[in-house]
Order: structure tokens, then C-alpha cells, then sequence
């Protein structure tokens, strides 16, 4: 294996050297471009819409009466349905085997009892035999197809068990159920349909491939869980991706029979819903109290309350700005873990360059506002509460350069300098801790290798380019080979697979306990992968994800750490920005900064 990889980086390295001469071939045949004015890229608007049409797809097969003894992924989908908005959203749901057992179409939420239609729906669905994730992907696409408003934001989410299990009876094969899926996700991507996949390998039998395929095929997310209990918290990650929101964590408490008070922050006045999920295994009770000290029943006419086995979420309707008071009381000894999700309409527009001819050297001013319902937010404490970074992309090389905006004046401001005659791609990124927005792309061009000759050039002038050309369609077609081969050894490099298991322990630094051990096996993940997805994304570990692991030689794991992550060795920090290599039985601990816990990692082959 370290053969291979020796011989590999010396081929890498020498198109490496080759490239360079290429493109100054492919520049000198093209000869001098005229710079081209600035166009917009297409006006799409990341984050426009607050609105969803979720279709969510339930395997009802009678194996998950073993994954799932207790429903959790019923309680699951109710807490999703619960977290949508209070009115507006489309919910569908399909319940599948090999066949569509039960199915409800695009049903717009207009009021609590439109919940509770759709959570009986889930609560009455029975199990069958047999499996065909084909089936139940194929519905989902077709519902969204008849009922979906292009206003809204599309997503189909599928929690499944493991592969396929066809009756032989009906004639079924495995290649039409894979025919009719390769359609349904063809679709799916033609009509923007994320699919959202989460798999429990209760068994351990799990095909997290085949799921991973078809979110990745799909611009979705794929998840993956031993224990149905990490369902909430993984529907909580996939409501937030899907709208740019993020899951705050609240303060986790166990419960001792008393009132424990929680603090909950609304950060700012353009909050639409406050989505405070309150998980546990015993019923608990909740007291809250507004910024202003005033006490608030629950529920209200601003505050609604859904309750189930397994969870409470309190829906705070345009919530005042600052410190509410949250009081549980619980069973004692229930560990009661507490999430907060905002919802925001809320969208950021980047303002389009003047239209003009851009060299080398050249300054161009960038501003970006944020609106909601169609008028523009003037909250000046919003955008000074918010990192904003121009993402400054060189098409020609691939680079992208992140520059901070000035947040100050109740937009965000900047500047960018061409640094060369190259095209690029401009956006902005604003994000604070409970959500973030994207903006349109805008596309510079400066002169870069996508720039065309100038038109109406002479028959002189063409006649003697005419050797040119040969050049370069040879230099044109060297590169495309190049590029094709490095392509592939890039491909292959981030499809190597990982060999061992990871063991996973949490201590808690305020009572000293210390999680089961965990093993987690590495085999079913290839390039890459971090160590939030081994912890099942738990929202207060999510800092965890700044560590990445990938396949070393010799059956060795590599961990790089990003910026404001700490992980230790021996008792001593180790700089893991370079890279650090983990042989069988290596030990290293991780202590996380957002939450007092320390996570111990052991690996073993």
C-alpha cells in the first residue's frame, strides 16, 4: 500500500509540473482576450423561502419492529411535523414495504388540528413483509410532483432499516427496483427534490452506501444510526440544513423533581418561531417567563405546546428579543436534553457589479442587505451580530478566497481587487449562531481562459493563426487528459476505504460520568469523515466535526484537527493541523470548548 501511495504522488507530481507549461500553451495559442463585463449569475436565492414541502417516507416492513421497538421513528416525524411552521407548510407522508401501504398527499398546514391529522396518520400506520426502498422513493417524488408549490422549499426524507427484501412471489427483481429508483432520484434531481436518508442498523446489517448514494445524488444528507433514540435529534439537524438554520444547544440538565431553570436567548427581533424541543423518557412539566419578567402560560395564543411520549416543543410565535426563562420539572434522575431552533424568512442579496470591463488591479465594491417579505431588514443589531465573508472563487485555478465584510452600518460592505486577468465567482456568507444565508453568485470576468477573442478580427490576422490553432487543440487535449487523470486519482484516493473500529467515550466534566463505551466500526465510510457523524450528530457535540479522519498506510488513520479544536495525547496537546497519524491502540482525548466534555477516542484494528 505504501508502495502504491509513493508511486502515485511522484505521478501526481509530475503532471503537476506539466500543467503549468499547458495552460501557458493554451494562453499563447488564444492569444490576448478583451476583458468581458460583469454577468449575473443565475438570480437563485439560497435560503429565499421559509416554506416546506416535505414528503416524509416511513419503511413499514415488519424488520423494524427489531430496529425500533419503540416507534421512536414515528415520534421522529411527529417532531418534524410540530417544528414546521405554524401555518404554510405542505406535509406528505408515504408508509412502504415492497408496495405503498398507506399514503397521504401534500396536506398545507393552516392550524394545529392539520398537525394532529398528520401525526394520527403516522400513529395508525401498521406493519408488512418484505422491503423496496425503490417503491417508497418513487411515491415521494411523484407526490411532490402533483402537489408542490415552486414557492416553497422541496426535501423528501427517508428513514429505512437496511437493503432490500423482495417476495419472490410477486416476480420483483433487484434490477427493476433498481431501474425504478435510478428514475425516481433522476427526477428527483431534475425537479431540485433533496433527499434527506437516515439509517438505523439496529442489526448491524445497514446498506449506508446505498443511502448515502441517494442523498448525494440528490444535493441531500445521508445519516446513520445504531439506536432509534438519536432520531429526534437527527430530524432536529435535518429540519435546520434544510432551511440554513442551525441547532442551538440548550444547557441538558437531569432531572431531580424540582423546577431547574434554563436560560433561552432570542437573539434578535426577526425570529419568526422559537422551536424549543424539550426530549426525554418521563413526562416533564414547563414554566416560562419573558424577557420582561412577566410570566406566560403554556400554552398561549404566542406560545403553542404538541406533546408526546418521548418529547415537548414549545413554539414561541414571534418572539420578544432577549433571555427567556425556561423552568423543567422532570422525573429524578431522567436525563431531559433541550434544543432550540429559530425559524427565519429571511433572505440576503448581493448587489450586482456596474456593468463594465474589469482588469488586473481593478477594486470592485461589494454590499449585501438582508430582507424579509420582500423589504429590507434595518435592524442595524442583526448585521452586527452576524460574520459576514465575501467567497471569492478564481474559476480559472479553482481557489477560493474568503474575505471579511464590514457588518457595521447595517449591511455588509467591502471591497475585492482582481488580483489577476482570471474570471471569477463572487457570493456572500452571513451567519450567526442560530442561522445563516447564502447569496446569489455574481460571475466577474477579467480577462480569465473562459473569455472569447474579440470579434471581427481581419483575414490577415486569421491566416496567420491558423498554426496556432493546431496548437491548441493539442495543448487543449493534453490538458483535458490531465485533467481527467488527476480527476481519477483524486476519485480514487477519496473513495479508499478504513479498516478498525473507533472507541468512542464521553466524560462529563461537571459530574465526572462517563458514557458506555462505543465501537464504532470504520468500514462502511470511504474518504473521509468526521467525528460528528460517529457521535450520531448530536447538536452539543457539533464542534466535534471540525476533526476529520482519512485512510493512512499500513492500516493507519490519519486525524486532522480544524482551527479551535483541541486534542490531546499522553496528557500533552498535539498539533493536529498537519495531520496525525493513529496506529492500533493509539489513544487520544478531545476536549470539546462549547460544551464541558471530553471526548476519548481509541483506535483499534
Amino acid at each position: 500500500m505504501l508502495r502504491n501511495d509513493v508511486q502515485n504522488r511522484k505521478v501526481l507530481s509530475f503532471f503537476a509540473r506539466c500543467l503549468p507549461a499547458l495552460l501557458l500553451a493554451l494562453s499563447l495559442a488564444a492569444g490576448p482576450f478583451a476583458a468581458v463585463p460583469v454577468s449575473a449569475a443565475p438570480s437563485s436565492s439560497p435560503g429565499a423561502s421559509s416554506q416546506i414541502d416535505a414528503v416524509l417516507v416511513l419503511d413499514v416492513s415488519n424488520s423494524m419492529k427489531t430496529s425500533d421497538k419503540s416507534n421512536i421513528a414515528g415520534e421522529a416525524m411527529k417532531m418534524f411535523i410540530d417544528m414546521l411552521s405554524a401555518k404554510g407548510d405542505k406535509v406528505g407522508v408515504v408508509a412502504y414495504t415492497d408496495e405503498v401501504q398507506r399514503e397521504k398527499a401534500l396536506l398545507t398546514i393552516n392550524s394545529a388540528s392539520d398537525k394532529q391529522d398528520l401525526k394520527a396518520f403516522i400513529d395508525g400506520l401498521d406493519k408488512g413483509a418484505y422491503t423496496d426502498i425503490a417503491v417508497g422513493v418513487n411515491e415521494a417524488v411523484k407526490v411532490l410532483q402533483n402537489g408542490s408549490d415552486p414557492a416553497h422549499e422541496p426535501m423528501i426524507v427517508l428513514l429505512a432499516d437496511g437493503n432490500n427484501d423482495l417476495n419472490e412471489a410477486s416476480g420483483r427483481t433487484q434490477s427493476e427496483s433498481d431501474k425504478m429508483l435510478g428514475t425516481a432520484v433522476e427526477t428527483a434531481k431534475k425537479n431540485g427534490y433533496p433527499i434527506y436518508t437516515i439509517g438505523l442498523n439496529a442489526n448491524g446489517k445497514l446498506n449506508k452506501a446505498s443511502l448515502a448514494k441517494l442523498s448525494d445524488q440528490t444535493g441531500g444528507k445521508a445519516f446513520a444510526t445504531d439506536t432509534a433514540d438519536d432520531l429526534p435529534d437527527i430530524l432536529s439537524e435535518i429540519f435546520a440544513d434544510h432551511l440554513k438554520l442551525k441547532v442551538v444547544p440548550v444547557q441538558s440538565i437531569t432531572a431531580n423533581g424540582s423546577y431547574q431553570e434554563v436560560t433561552v436567548n432570542v437573539p434578535n427581533a426577526s425570529v419568526l418561531e422559537a422551536n424549543i424541543s424539550i426530549m426525554s423518557r418521563e413526562p416533564v412539566t414547563a414554566k416560562l417567563t419573558d424577557p420582561s419578567g412577566a410570566s406566560v402560560a403554556i400554552p398561549s395564543s404566542n406560545v403553542l405546546l404538541s406533546k408526546s411520549s418521548t418529547y415537548s416543543l414549545l413554539k414561541l410565535l414571534s418572539p420578544k428579543e432577549g433571555d427567556w426563562k425556561l423552568q423543567i420539572k422532570g422525573v429524578p434522575k431522567d436525563k431531559i436534553d433541550i434544543n432550540l431552533i429559530f425559524n427565519y424568512d429571511m433572505e440576503l442579496k448581493m448587489d450586482v457589479p456596474a456593468s463594465k470591463t474589469y482588469k488586473k488591479g481593478d477594486k470592485i465594491g461589494i454590499a449585501a442587505r438582508l430582507y424579509t417579505g420582500g423589504a429590507q431588514v434595518q435592524e442595524a443589531e442583526l448585521y452586527k451580530n452576524m460574520k459576514a465573508t465575501l467567497l471569492a472563487t478564481d474559476l480559472d485555478t479553482g481557489k477560493t478566497a474568503e474575505l471579511p465584510l464590514d457588518n457595521s452600518s447595517g449591511e455588509f460592505k467591502g471591497s475585492f481587487e482582481v488580483k489577476d486577468s482570471h474570471n471569477y465567482e463572487l457570493k456572500i456568507r452571513a451567519e450567526e449562531r442560530s442561522f445563516y444565508r447564502e447569496s446569489n453568485a455574481v460571475q466577474i470576468n477579467a480577462g480569465g481562459s473562459a473569455a472569447q477573442a474579440p470579434a471581427g478580427a481581419g483575414s490577415e490576422a486569421q491566416d496567420k493563426g491558423t498554426p496556432w490553432t493546431l496548437i491548441l487543440v493539442i495543448a487543449g487535449a493534453l490538458l483535458v487528459l490531465a485533467a481527467a487523470f488527476v480527476i481519477w486519482m483524486l476519485w480514487k484516493k477519496a473513495s479508499r476505504g478504513f479498516v478498525g473500529q473507533l472507541v468512542i467515550e464521553v466524560i462529563d466534566g461537571n459530574t465526572g460520568e462517563k458514557t458506555y463505551p462505543q465501537y464504532k466500526k470504520l468500514t462502511g465510510f470511504r474518504g473521509k469523515f468526521n467525528l460528528h457523524q460517529l457521535l450520531q450528530l448530536a447538536p452539543e457535540l457539533k464542534e466535534s466535526e471540525k476533526l476529520v479522519f482519512t485512510p493512512g498506510s499500513n492500516d493507519r488513520l490519519q486525524l486532522r484537527g480544524g482551527d479551535g479544536i483541541a486534542v490531546e495525547k499522553s496528557g500533552r496537546a498535539v498539533d493536529t493541523a498537519r495531520g496525525l497519524e493513529l496506529k492500533s491502540g493509539d489513544r487520544v482525548s478531545v476536549p470539546l470548548s462549547s460544551v464541558d466534555k471530553t471526548i476519548m477516542l481509541e483506535y483499534l484494528v
